[in-house]
């Protein structure tokens, strides 16, 4: 019997591509009244929560309020209100494939402890700058990647822009971690995973993804992964830790080296970072191309990352002493259960 699907969005700020959202959810080829969508909108001041109530579209749609307390709280409150038997978690920046909701409920058929990640592509003719580009470029290697068998899929491709699990997995687990405000599904794979949930890419349930944000934006991606990736080895005992310093030892040499001079040391940090920007930026402009300027972002992302591990470990000598300890470890134990 296929399963009734709620999709879960949370908002902020977005209204103009929240609708274009919405608009290609009117275009699912999955049955009509066979899922809701419920739209949390997380305190937003652009008028997103009346446009969304004047609204007439043929699915079931349902606004929930809550005041600015991030997209991982959005979520949770998405699910508790949600009917559905399967959740499917989009964002409001994407735009999914007709048959998304039909390829993720497919793959859900296969067996019930699934966790389903799907694609997020980029669009074509879509102007975005080249740090963005580089962060889609990355993301279409590791699909690529999966795809091939090179590596199975695990909770660190859990990116809830696009991706489906049963309501009843995500409560028991407790849903998002609210401490969280970057990695927090990455976070959540990782109860799953010791929950007893498969992780599984399907590259047919895909969407567009709209990326935008500003470099600065862009930046701070990466200090908070690191300073996230150090609170899961901390206080959950998970392996982000482990696996960061071990492959920082594959990084370019001239990016480790950059780290290793730089990190702990704010001035340091802060000449190389604005050096790097404007680099990056006069190389966009005349349209060098992307493989020069990956390697300048590639080192501004990795000092970025582990200047947030520094502050969270304590400063500069522990991470170059867990860097010390990932360069003598020869391999780690999978992620995932491979014999499963």
């Amino acid at each position: 019997m296929t399963p009734f699907i709620s999709i879960v969005v949370p908002t902020y700020n977005r209204k103009a591509s929240l609708r274009r959202l919405l608009a290609a959810v009117e275009r699912q080829t999955f049955q009509v009244g066979e899922f809701e969508v419920i739209v949390v909108d997380d305190g937003s001041s652009d008028g997103t929560r009346e446009e969304v109530r004047l609204l007439q579209l043929p699915f079931e749609l349902r606004l929930i309020e809550q005041e600015h307390a991030g997209p991982a709280a959005a979520r949770n409150l998405g699910v508790e209100r949600a009917r559905g038997e399967l959740i499917v978690f989009l964002d409001d920046d994407v735009v999914p494939v007709p048959d998304l909701l039909a390829e993720h409920a497919r793959t859900h058929e296969l067996r019930s402890d699934l966790v389903v990640i799907g694609p997020m592509s980029p669009p074509i003719n879509w102007h975005r700058p080249a740090w963005v580009r580089w962060e889609e470029d990355l993301l279409q290697i590791q699909y690529r990647d999966m795809v091939a068998g090179k590596y199975p899929c695990t909770p660190r491709q859990l990116y809830t822009a696009n991706a489906s699990m049963r309501r009843e997995q995500f409560l028991a687990v407790g849903g998002f971690d609210t401490t969280f405000h970057r990695a927090e599904d990455v976070e959540l794979g990782y109860r799953l995973r010791d929950a007893g949930a498969r992780f599984t890419f399907n590259p047919r349930a895909d969407v567009m993804h709209y990326a935008s944000r500003s470099f600065d934006a862009w930046l701070r991606t990466p200090h908070q992964y690191g300073r996230y990736d150090v609170a899961m080895a901390r206080d959950k005992g998970q392996q982000t830790l482990q696996w960061a310093t071990y492959e920082f030892h594959s990084r370019n040499p001239l990016t480790r080296a950059l780290v290793k001079m730089c990190v702990g040391r704010p001035r340091l940090v802060a000449g190389a970072r604005a050096l790097l920007r404007g680099v990056v930026s006069a190389a966009d402009a005349v349209g060098v191309g992307p493989r020069w300027t990956g390697y300048i972002l590639s080192g501004i992302f990795n000092l970025m990352y582990w200047q947030g591990a520094a502050e969270e470990l304590g400063g500069r000598q522990a991470v170059l002493d867990a860097l010390a300890d990932g360069a003598r470890v020869s391999s780690l134990p999978p992620l995932v259960d491979e014999a499963a």
